[in-house]
């Protein structure tokens, strides 16, 4: 009996540890299938604009009752401040990096995409370092792994962008080169550095995001309504955004076809159940351990993206993906490092406080049954 009990609590005690580990992990496979329907979507003609509205009304739909429900008597009170942080956060998620996204995905191929923004985790170390929610003592071993993990991981996005090698014939792929899909879209150079500039502004706006969304949840201990709120702000203002950008009302059409899929895909999972999910996992872990998650997506898409779109995968693919991978591996070693030593100092801490609450009773203690004594000394007797 007492070792099953071992086990279960060993079983339990796992789980405990690893489910960030495998939040994180299933949200990248959430990710990849967006970037894959969504760019069959956008070959398909639907506006990148109109697109990322319907995304944020779903999301919205979709995370709302759970937040009216759950945090009914949790939600904090709104302040004017509180309101600024949320108008940003639906600016620079919903608006800026996902409209940046999805037009540098048009313009390039869902892997590229998914290469270039594996810069994620470095621009959001360095901002959280600027921030100071991330501390960098370079002689400790476990800070090292994070400052050349990061490197490391973008030395393998760059090797992806800039060599490309010789074609690997995968075997699954051969039998996908009738697809009316990939070759018939080649782009030209000039939209190839569009789309990579486009796309380095959304990485930038969405390690942006994660930032003031780790300070905003410091204060607003609702996650589920913040992600109701943001969703819900970005809905309106990628409305405003779309009646500028798009003035044909055909460019709002949309039935029961890979557009709707799109939409509903992309509103669910990538924008109501992601921002929930990482937030509650940035609220243990922080940004960096989140954002380190983001180069698995790129393996994904590129595999999905050999299976749908019969995209071709390249030497220099696969070697900056082992890049990537080591350079993620690092960053989790040391974040890992960082949490065990967070871990045993929080004890410690409690041990100390709990003596120095000790001693500082017994002496009150001692102080209170001294008194009378003194005062029948000082006190005459009649």
């Amino acid at each position: 009996m007492e070792n099953n009990k071992v086990g279960g609590g060993c079983l339990s005690n796992f789980y405990q540890r690893g489910k960030p580990y495998i939040a994180m992990i299933s949200l990248q496979f959430g990710y990849a299938g967006m970037n894959v329907i969504t760019k069959v979507s956008l070959n398909g003609g639907m506006s990148h604009y109109v697109l990322v509205v319907y995304r944020h009304a779903f999301a919205t739909l979709a995370i709302a009752p759970f937040a009216l429900l759950l945090e009914r008597k949790l939600r904090p009170k709104m302040t004017f401040m509180m309101f600024l942080q949320i108008f940003i956060l639906g600016l620079l998620g919903p608006v800026i990096d996902q409209n940046f996204y999805y037009a540098g995905l048009k313009f390039t191929s869902p892997t590229f995409s998914c290469a270039m923004s594996n810069m994620l985790p470095a621009m959001t170390f360095v901002m959280a370092v600027l921030c100071r929610m991330e501390k960098v003592h370079i002689k400790k071993l476990r800070c090292q792994a994070k400052v050349i993990g990061t490197i490391v991981t973008v030395a393998g996005a760059m090797l992806m962008t800039l060599y490309k090698g010789h074609v690997i014939n995968l075997v699954w792929a051969n039998t996908n080169n009738t697809s009316n899909v990939s070759q018939s879209n080649e782009t030209s150079d000039k939209d190839w550095l569009k789309g990579s500039i486009l796309l380095i502004g959304a990485t930038f706006a969405w390690a942006s995001f994660f930032i003031l969304q780790a300070i905003t949840m410091r204060k607003y201990t609702a996650p589920l309504s913040l992600t109701t709120l943001v969703c819900f702000m970005g809905t309106l203002q990628s409305i405003a955004v779309t009646l500028v950008m798009e003035h044909k009302p055909s460019a709002w059409a949309i039935g029961f076809d890979m557009n709707l899929l799109a939409a509903v895909y992309a509103g669910i999972v990538s924008s109501s159940l992601a921002y929930y999910v990482q937030g509650l996992v940035m609220e243990k872990r922080g940004p960096v351990f989140v954002t380190a998650f983001s180069p698995l997506m790129m393996i994904i898409v590129a595999i999905m993206g050999s299976f749908i779109l019969a995209e071709k995968i390249y030497l220099g693919g696969v070697l900056g993906a082992v890049l990537i991978v080591a350079g993620l591996y690092s960053v989790l070693w040391g974040k890992y490092k960082e949490y065990q030593e967070k871990e045993i100092e929080g004890p410690l801490k409690g041990v100390v406080t709990n003596d120095i609450e000790m001693q500082t009773s017994e002496v009150v203690i001692g102080v209170s049954m001294q008194q009378p004594t003194n005062l029948a000394k000082e006190v005459p007797i009649a």
